[in-house]
């Protein structure tokens, strides 16, 4: 069983910046593929970002964030993060981590693919 802590959400101005961490437990974190996920108001849970296991050099963006934000992990802390430059009021949505156990090479973009979730972090950015 894996458990998953986000934090580093909050309130922000358009243009701003934010970092979300995922804080993972368990030894196998460097083995899982991870993935951020969002959920906004009215639409579906969307994969923003998503990082291979390992070194972690096979990654995903939803064409709406390219250029804007930047998913990594630090292995040695068992930690995900999101860095999230020039905000936008649309990126408003409660950011959740997940960890796919069975595939670490391989990204999914559906949620069904994750098996561990994280409680989710909020993130509203205004106008």
């Amino acid at each position: 069983q894996v458990q998953l802590a986000e934090s580093g959400g909050g309130l922000v101005q358009a243009g701003g910046s934010l970092r979300l961490s995922c804080a993972a437990s368990g030894r196998m974190f460097s083995s899982y593929a991870m993935g951020w996920f969002r959920l906004a108001p009215g639409k579906e849970r969307e994969l923003v970002a998503a990082i291979s296991g390992g070194i972690g050099d096979i990654r995903y963006y939803t064409d709406s964030v390219k250029g804007r934000f930047t998913i990594s992990r630090d292995n040695g802390k068992n930690l995900l993060y999101l860095q999230m430059n020039s905000l936008k009021p649309e990126d408003t949505a409660v950011y959740y981590c997940a960890a796919d156990q069975f595939r670490s090479m391989e990204l999914t973009d559906t949620p069904d693919g994750y098996d561990y979730w994280g409680q989710g972090t909020q993130v509203t950015v205004s106008s």
